[in-house]
């Protein structure tokens, strides 16, 4: 019996040792099986083309959005070898107008279902074009209103202030002592005319009626009453009745062949010799020409521009040198908060049209 009672001792301490052995074994297989299902999981997701993480393109801290859901590659490195990528991609993700969908590139993308822009604004696509091939276009709406109504007012009020020219002052190593520093212009009771008064035009003017602002607006169709009421807005059918009453014009339409130059010499000379332009749309809406005209003969008084055409303008160009115009290099979505709206936006739309489902944001050709 004692015999026998070893034995089954010795049994149990083996099969306890084995089970011992078997856990080792899997914990330390386990980090190789976790890495197998990551790299099964990674090969599921769709492969989408884009222009580039860094400096030039994505934000780092934000690129994780993309990469959640799409195998991403930048078009630097597609270029490399665009014959063992073509076939994977089926996504393209347009951000600050790059990747440029030209038919060069797009005929290399045989898969390509979606070209996601980021942002409203489409004009840098041929979308009949793209839409011909079978691809579809999205854009970002409404995600980008408060970021570009803010730029306005931001720009409007340091034109008026001169708020760059009292930086310098205040920051030149010559300042010893202050001297008269230049006179601005009052905000608070001007007229403001915005031409445009969509989402981001209506902003603006909530924005502005804190300043006690007249607010004047030309758009295609007139605001419903309720509208106009909310923020103390006056419509202008004609273009020229708001030019000629506006202390300050704020630019807030699409480009489109309608707006294409809209702004120009017979425009400029209605507008107040105190007048101040603001520009947050599209470089092409104003006849950059005609303003440096203006601006140099004092037809009006002062040019704050987000947009230029080309962006960035050549280091010779005259608006560069005048000292009454002031000029952002289009940054008028570029906050934390809306770029990564945005870029989830982008997403969505990519996703849905990989996997067949209803785009929330698809733009007809």
């Amino acid at each position: 019996m004692r015999g026998l009672m070893y034995v089954q001792r010795g049994r149990t301490l083996w099969r306890s040792a084995q089970a011992s052995r078997r856990l080792q074994v899997s914990r330390l297989h386990r980090p190789a099986r976790q890495l197998q299902q990551k790299r099964v999981m990674e090969g599921e997701k769709p492969w989408a083309l884009i222009s580039e993480v860094g400096e030039q393109g994505y934000l780092e801290e934000l690129s994780d959005i993309l990469t959640q859901h799409f195998q991403i590659i930048g078009h630097r490195d597609f270029l490399r070898d665009p014959q063992l990528y073509g076939e994977k991609i089926q996504a393209m993700f347009v951000w600050d107008f790059k990747p440029a969908a030209e038919a060069s590139l797009l005929s290399s993308l045989p898969s390509l279902k979606v070209v996601a822009n980021g942002g409203v604004g489409i004009d840098h696509l041929d979308v009949p074009y793209i839409s011909s091939l079978g691809v579809k276009v999205t854009n970002t709406p409404n995600v980008v209103d408060e970021a570009t109504a803010d730029i306005a007012m931001a720009l409007l009020l340091a034109s008026a202030r001169k708020v760059v020219e009292g930086h310098q002052i205040a920051t030149d190593p010559k300042t010893t002592h202050i001297m008269q520093c230049p006179m601005g212009e009052e905000v608070s009771g001007a007229t403001l005319g915005i031409v445009g008064m969509g989402n981001i035009g209506y902003k603006i003017a909530q924005r502005s009626k804190g300043f006690d602002m007249r607010i004047l607006y030309h758009n295609r169709s007139r605001r419903s009453v309720e509208d106009e009421q909310a923020v103390g807005a006056s419509y202008c059918q004609k273009i020229d009745d708001l030019l000629k009453q506006s202390d300050f014009v704020v630019l807030a339409v699409n480009l489109t062949p309608e707006t294409t130059g809209l702004i120009s010499h017979r425009e400029l000379s209605l507008m107040r010799s105190t007048a101040t332009l603001v520009n947050i749309s599209r470089g092409l809406v104003v006849e950059q020409d005609a303003l440096v005209t203006a601006l140099r003969s004092g037809k009006i008084r002062a040019a704050a521009l987000d947009v230029t055409h080309p962006e960035p303008l050549p280091r010779d160009h005259p608006l560069l040198g005048l000292p009454n115009v002031l000029i952002t290099p289009h940054v008028g979505t570029n906050t934390y908060t809306t770029t990564r709206k945005m870029m989830q936006k982008m997403v969505q739309n990519a996703l849905a049209a990989v996997t067949g489902q209803p785009i929330p944001n698809e733009v007809k050709p």
